[in-house]
């Protein structure tokens, strides 16, 4: 689990396709102390909970391996991925870290595409369309994650939504890279998925 808190920009150092084009070994550069790093631990990489299989250091940075399986590919931005990509990151939640954003799964639900970007005074409003199955569980004032960033809805207008992003999010995430017509990772959020399901069933 997480929390949607970015804690570091990763770049992908080198990508090597394998299993005839369903599988992807990722090595991706950090910042991460090296030693805190075990084989198997989950990391959200733009939002994308993927497994540890390997880490190590070169010069002044930290490195660890993901494999990006057919799934994932298919389903998330993953698939866009090349050498010099930079990543949100996040390591696991802990027992008794502080719960900055909301609770996140690391499994995401699709793809948002960004439709506009408008620059406002030291911040940035994104408005994004989502499919419509996705767009029933996104509300005014509820959160979302984009990316692996814990962001909070300003509007919803049936399948796009607005969100209104602060310059400290702009400067310690990819967010600020963010332009019309790129895609964008989106899961969304998991008590709005619970609510539904439970009025579904009355």
């Amino acid at each position: 689990m997480f929390t949607g808190i970015v804690t570091d920009i990763g770049e992908i150092e080198t990508l090597t396709p394998t299993a005839q084009g369903q599988l992807h070994r990722l090595r991706i550069l950090c910042r991460y102390d090296q030693t805190g790093i075990a084989d198997g631990a989950s990391i959200a990489c733009n939002g994308v909970c993927l497994t540890v299989v390997g880490s190590g250091t070169t010069g002044d940075r930290t490195w660890f391996e993901v494999d990006a399986g057919a799934e994932t590919l298919g389903m998330t931005t993953a698939r866009h991925w090349k050498v010099g990509t930079r990543l949100n990151l996040e390591r696991a939640l802990k027992i008794g870290d502080e719960l900055g954003g909301h609770i996140v799964a690391g499994h995401v639900d699709g793809i948002a595409s960004i439709l506009a970007r408008d620059n406002l005074p030291d911040m940035a409003r994104f408005t994004l369309r989502t499919s419509r199955e996705l767009a029933r569980f996104i509300a005014t004032k509820g959160s979302v994650t984009l990316d692996g960033a814990s962001l909070t809805v300003n509007t919803v207008d049936d399948v796009t939504f607005s969100v209104l992003i602060i310059p400290h999010t702009l400067s310690v995430t990819t967010v600020g890279d963010w332009q019309a017509g790129h895609e964008v990772n989106l899961e969304v959020d998991l008590m709005a998925r619970y609510a539904a399901r439970l009025s579904e069933m009355k």
